[in-house]
């Protein structure tokens, strides 16, 4: 295992489902973040493909003008998925609690998981189960930032710097045999550090680890 049970640990040990009970239409990253991630999607995802995106909620990032056979979509909150307008199906589940998918293996070209991979606590278990309903060559794009609820990201997440975070990523994917070599993909912000604590915009920095299903 790649993580001990100290570096699983949360501080908040309530239920996930409790935390994530009331619905939150607000985004989560600022203006730059999205549009890069965007950009990214618009660039790795092919069109009439079969898309999972996972720990999601009332909006995807998707790019609006791109058409996908079919979106399935996950989270801890029904009105939040209920509201996304991309997703085609969708289902509520606590992954912390319940580690395997209800889906059918290699069904999917596409696994995403938006600003949401800090609260894995067996981050092991989900990415095999990610590689299992990738079709081969399949992709995961796994995005973050440097926000978070902090009570509800794991130890490892919350005392690591901001590398160290894409290099646990990394380790996620290599901990399954037959991901492709993680592709780590950054652009941090240009935004001085005061003003971004002060609140000004584009302060948000983009990271995204990517692999293929390659066996």
């Amino acid at each position: 295992m790649l993580l001990n049970s100290t570096q699983r640990q949360k501080l908040d040990v309530s239920n996930d489902r409790d935390f994530y009970d009331v619905p939150r239409f607000v985004t989560h990253v600022d203006p730059g973040f999205i549009d890069r991630l965007t950009t990214l999607y618009r660039e790795r995802l092919l069109p009439d493909t079969r898309i999972f995106d996972m720990m999601s909620s009332w909006v995807s990032h998707l790019p609006d003008e791109m058409k996908f056979k079919y979106i399935q979509g996950h989270g801890l909150n029904q009105q939040e998925l209920a509201k996304n307008p991309r997703f085609d199906g969708y289902f509520v589940q606590n992954l912390n609690q319940e580690l395997k998918l209800p889906l059918e293996d290699e069904s999917f070209d596409a696994v995403l998981n938006t600003v949401s991979v800090q609260y894995l606590q067996y981050p092991e278990a989900i990415f095999a189960e990610v590689y299992r309903i990738l079709k081969p060559n399949g992709i995961a794009i796994f995005s973050f930032s440097n926000r978070m609820f902090y009570n509800k990201a794991i130890a490892a997440w919350r005392d690591g710097s901001e590398t160290d975070r894409v290099e646990l990523v990394k380790g996620y994917f290599k901990s399954v045999a037959g991901f492709s070599t993680p592709e780590a993909i950054v652009q941090v912000s240009q935004v001085p550090e005061l003003l971004r604590w002060m609140g000004a915009g584009g302060g948000d920095p983009f990271y995204a680890v990517t692999a293929r299903k390659i066996s």
